[in-house]
């Protein structure tokens, strides 16, 4: 396809605030086209071409960037933004991530699964009885930011001084970021404050959690240094809390238009985990990955020029008919390809074991506990960019008997 020829590609807005991945426009294009223009650069819509992009040499993380995009080139956001794991590439890249692997293990993750159990039985039995609950306040938000209290050994007395700062740090991966980011550079440094009293902390008193883990581990005699450390315990309590929240509130959403799903969910809780995958798959948080081309290529008649965004539409391909030919969530699937919610190639969501885990915990207490779940209406819904999920959700639900 010619350069010219592009133009003639679907085009989004995806600034735009009432861009919707569940939309007739995204599904009209994606029958059209595997690929779409937007106001960044291009979006890929089929599962085929995301999943051979994301292994992709020649395309390299692309969030670095997403400041820039929006105008902002500097301050405390932006340098911990430059540093984190989520954009560095290369050596540096890997070398961060081989000294952080260790704490964020399978078995690691198996071993939390009790605690974050009997947290969201402690949630739940809080509102059972009264029929409703603002879901977000009552129980996504404080179980994602516990759960994060758990795995890093922190008392719970934290969680509402960590979930306000991850908060507001979550407005600048919002198209709005301009507007906010004086309070996002706020919010980071007291969060770079928490974690640096942490560490010491955890220097003098280590313990078996995942914070004690990283302080103490090397490999080689190569170890994180102070900065490392503190960027990754900042990404952690940001990514930890607002990923989980927000996927919480989309599973809900996702069981609520599919009540049958959730009483086969609640008969047999074996299928909590392909439940969790299902939900994932059809209405994940992250709605795309981002990549950036580091040379100039053709892929399937399309020429990429180096620089040009590539964003990785999730949603769509998760979606996707040709790729699931009945893509609506049936938790009793068992041909399912794998979903891309946590990425994937060398940027693969270094947390994800450890978000399965609380989040298997919490899908079949509330399933056990509640059912006849409708939106009680009044809900407030962050932008598809990016990440999205409820900012207030209440519901009303029967106790189950």
């Amino acid at each position: 396809m010619s350069a010219t020829a592009a133009t003639e590609l679907p085009y989004f807005d995806i600034a735009d605030e009432s861009f919707a991945m569940q939309s007739e426009e995204v599904r009209a294009a994606r029958d059209a086209s595997w690929i779409a223009r937007t106001n960044y650069g291009y979006a890929v819509l089929r599962y085929e071409e995301v999943s051979e992009l994301l292994k992709s040499p020649k395309l390299s993380q692309g969030s670095a960037k997403w400041p820039e995009h929006h105008g902002v080139h500097s301050g405390i956001f932006y340098d911990w933004w430059s540093k984190n794991l989520l954009v560095l590439e290369g050596d540096e890249h890997h070398r961060i991530r081989r000294l952080l692997n260790p704490a964020f293990s399978p078995s690691m993750a198996r071993k939390l699964e009790p605690q974050f159990k009997e947290l969201a039985e402690e949630l739940i039995a809080g509102v059972v009885d009264k029929g409703e609950m603002e879901f977000v306040h009552d129980f996504a938000e404080p179980f994602a930011t516990r759960a994060l209290c758990i795995m890093m050994g922190l008392d719970h007395k934290h969680w509402q001084f960590i979930a306000d700062r991850a908060n507001t740090v979550g407005y600048a991966l919002s198209v709005t970021i301009k507007e906010d980011i004086d309070r996002v550079d706020v919010a980071v440094k007291e969060l770079y404050d928490f974690v640096e009293e942490l560490i010491q902390e955890r220097q003098a008193n280590p313990g078996q959690d995942v914070v004690s883990r990283l302080v103490q581990f090397s490999e080689g005699g190569d170890k994180l240094t102070g900065e490392e450390l503190r960027n990754a315990l900042v990404l952690m309590l940001f990514g930890g809390m607002d990923t989980t929240r927000n996927q919480l509130g989309l599973m809900v959403q996702t069981f609520i238009h599919n009540p049958d799903q959730w009483e086969k969910l609640a008969a047999n809780p074996e299928l909590t985990s392909a439940a969790l995958e299902e939900v994932l798959r059809v209405n994940p948080t992250t709605r795309w990955v981002t990549r950036e081309a580091i040379e100039d290529f053709e892929y399937k008649g399309v020429e990429i020029k180096a620089g040009t965004t590539v964003h990785l539409f999730t949603h769509a391909s998760g979606t996707d008919p040709e790729a699931y030919p009945n893509p609506e969530i049936d938790i009793e699937a068992t041909d399912r390809k794998p979903h891309f919610t946590f990425g994937g190639g060398m940027h693969h969501c270094l947390g994800h074991y450890i978000a399965r885990a609380d989040m298997s915990q919490a899908l079949p207490v509330l399933a056990a506990n509640i059912t006849n779940i409708s939106s009680a209406g009044g809900d407030e819904w962050l932008p598809d960019s990016g990440n999205t999920g409820p900012v207030k959700f209440p519901i009303t639900f029967d106790k189950r008997a």
